[in-house]
């Protein structure tokens, strides 16, 4: 399975919260890992980056439940496909069915379901991991002000469970969500009343709707594309080793006929020796800059069957010798 990843959306929307809230951004960002290099690109960032990110947050703002409370500064929900495609559906019901179809484009560890009975309704499932419960108790202050939103202030949370054992207290929680808050629960849910569902959607555009769908499936595509290009590069950085790394070898472990992972490939705008090339260029820099293994040993860890030809491709890539760029990279020329 591909690395779980997040919109680059969050990551503004969170720095911009942390802004909103009078924290040092940038320090709590420094702290994680992360670059103001990221806050400009569209690149989808791994949603392992989550706890180093809550970890720094918590330590520079020296609060707790800093998840609940960086929450209530997060900027509305606005400007993006999903909003777009719940508003130009007629009831919120019909948009909210919309918008779960397509939740992976805001995060892989999104994974709701709405779940309808004769006396409860609640969407189930929502980010299930205990261990992000930061993230969680963030995201649920979004989702109840986008829902909030869109509904015309009929929406009204009547619980909300959440996976992790430690908490705020249950005031604090009250305040923040407007519904008490069960803890330790099996499954992440948050209740509301069914009628909600029937709430009509003043400004729907129902001319624009499958315009707004269509945009989403196709960034739906854009993300299967992505996920098809990260299992071909584990593929090969499995296989890198043993000096047979090809389409074929990828194909098989992927257990895709090769003219098929050709074509698909294609379709992404790439191709197998690109990938492969772009693998080990990356996988050269990082030895090079990082380690203090042999060329010889790169050359080997690399795939390469002959160092010349490692040193005519790095050359191609950088400009610069393998030597030189290490040189360069440590700071010894």
């Amino acid at each position: 399975m591909s690395e779980r990843t997040d919109a680059a959306i969050l990551l503004r929307f969170v720095y911009q919260a942390m802004r909103n809230a009078g924290l040092p951004a940038e320090q709590v960002l420094m702290g994680a890992g992360v670059g103001l290099n990221h806050l400009d690109t569209n690149a989808r960032t791994p949603s392992a980056a989550h706890l180093a990110f809550w970890e720094s947050a918590q330590k520079v703002s020296k609060d707790p439940h800093i998840g609940l409370h960086l929450g209530e500064h997060l900027p509305l929900y606005r400007g993006q496909v999903l909003e777009y495609l719940f508003l130009s559906s007629s009831t919120f019901g019909e948009g909210l069915k919309r918008v779960l179809a397509y939740q992976r484009l805001i995060s892989d560890m999104l994974q709701a379901q709405l779940v309808v009975n004769d006396d409860e309704c609640y969407l189930a499932n929502m980010l299930n991991d205990a261990t992000f419960h930061h993230t969680s108790e963030c995201i649920m202050v979004a989702v109840l002000r986008f829902f909030r939103f869109v509904s015309e202030g009929q929406f009204q949370p009547l619980m909300i469970y959440f996976t992790h054992e430690q908490g705020a207290n249950p005031e604090e929680y009250e305040r923040v969500y407007g519904c008490p808050v069960v803890l330790g629960a099996e499954e992440i849910r948050l209740y509301f009343k069914p009628e909600v569902l029937k709430t009509r959607i003043w400004q729907a555009e129902p001319e624009l709707l499958r315009f707004h769908e269509q945009l989403a499936h196709e960034k739906l595509q854009e993300l299967a594309r992505f996920d098809l290009i990260a299992e071909v590069r584990r593929a090969i950085g499995e296989s890198l080793e043993s000096g047979t790394t090809s389409l074929e070898t990828v194909a098989q472990r992927l257990q895709i006929v090769p003219r098929r992972l050709r074509s698909q490939l294609a379709d992404a705008n790439t191709s197998f020796n690109q990938v492969l090339a772009d693998y080990r260029c990356r996988l050269a820099k990082r030895l090079l800059a990082q380690t203090n293994e042999s060329i010889e040993q790169i050359v080997y860890l690399t795939g390469f069957s002959e160092p010349s030809t490692f040193y005519r491709a790095f050359k191609r890539w950088t400009n610069l010798t393998p030597i030189e760029y290490r040189k360069k990279k440590q700071g010894l020329i």
